[in-house]
């Protein structure tokens, strides 16, 4: 079935495919950037729901910083913001209420001058463009008609061009740009062309359909394994969770020992050789003790000589894999028409 391109056109009509095909290119995006912040920076709070939150998770995963970097998914901040606080508020289509809500908040407290963050906005446009510009705030826009998660790129090509405009990381565009260059002829591998047998994200798609998928990684990469997940929930529609080691071993480990093996699940250990050695070794011996308590694991070993080719890998395959289970199950791999009336009945 996946090797029939006339279905395939006709199951992804919108071209999810082809945004994970050219997803290389969205690392090489020049914003252009032209801000210097005002006042030293001693901490970074980021704002950013799903999708809209990915990059940085995967920001910190590469690279981190060299002061506190703090991911806010929720509407209210924390109460150490000052000052010397960059606050990066990013929303794709510009009218999520949780990181509208947090503009909001921090923007009216013009009497507050000491509590004052700078902000930066990362966004395509909507309410949280318009409120940005009224208050002469820098405005990183983001391309238009994607959905959120089909953005990853551009989105850690902006966070790299605003940590590199406060002095943060100064090689990440250089080493991005490089890891895109590579990431191109990565992805030709699993693009609808190729034939299964041949093709690694069409083989993962047929193993895990039908399945809840469970993804695991280390904690240096939990940010491909979140990915994998969302991709599961968004693209394919279904259900998906993930969490990393070492912390698996210490509860939901033992929460395989007591059910039967036949379980409605699918397993991903998202392995990599920039791991620390005792997280190989727990992944190892995890496999020896729940063997025949729980269905065998898919290993996928992530590819790459540095960690950001890995994890760019490793977030590109899990784009593939859930949109072929889409195309398999008959549904369309980008529209979230559940969400979006969710967020009406919010109103």
């Amino acid at each position: 079935m996946l090797d029939d391109l006339k279905l395939i056109h006709i199951r992804d009509a919108k071209d999810a495919l082809g945004i994970a095909q050219n997803q290389w290119q969205q690392y090489m995006y020049d914003f252009k950037l032209s801000w210097t912040p005002p006042n030293i920076i001693n901490k970074v709070v980021f704002v950013g729901m799903g999708g809209s939150g990915l990059a940085a998770k995967a920001y910190k995963d590469w690279l981190g910083l060299n002061v506190p970097f703090e991911i806010i998914q929720e509407y209210d901040l924390p109460n150490y913001i000052d000052n010397s606080t960059l606050l990066i508020v990013c929303s794709y289509s510009g009218n999520t209420e949780e990181a509208i809500t947090v503009f909001h908040k921090v923007t009216s407290q013009s009497e507050k001058a000491d509590k004052n963050p700078m902000i930066v906005v990362v966004t395509s446009g909507g309410e949280l463009r318009n409120y940005a510009e009224i208050a002469n705030i820098p405005i990183l826009l983001l391309p238009t008609g994607l959905q959120p998660r089909m953005t990853l790129g551009y989105q850690l090509r902006a966070l790299c061009e605003i940590f590199e405009a406060c002095n943060f990381n100064k090689q990440s565009l250089t080493d991005i740009g490089i890891a895109s260059d590579w990431l191109k002829q990565k992805i030709e591998q699993w693009e609808p062309l190729v034939k299964t047998e041949n093709n690694i994200a069409k083989k993962l798609a047929l193993d895990l359909i039908g399945k809840s998928v469970i993804i695991y990684s280390s904690s240096k990469f939990f940010s491909v394994a979140y990915k994998w997940k969302i991709n599961f929930n968004e693209n394919a529609k279904m259900l998906a969770w993930c969490n990393q080691l070492p912390e698996f071993n210490h509860n939901e480990f033992i929460g395989w020992t007591n059910m039967p093996v036949e379980k409605p699940f699918s397993i991903i250990d998202i392995r990599s050789s920039l791991d620390n050695l005792r997280i190989n070794k727990r992944f190892d011996i995890t496999a020896q003790l729940l063997s025949g308590k729980r269905p065998n694991p898919e290993t996928i070993e992530l590819e790459g000589e540095s960690k950001i080719q890995q994890i760019l890998w490793g977030i590109a395959l899990g784009d593939f894999v859930s949109i072929y289970c889409a195309i398999l199950g008959g549904i369309d791999p980008t529209s979230v028409d559940l969400i979006e009336e969710f967020k009406k009945r919010l109103i």
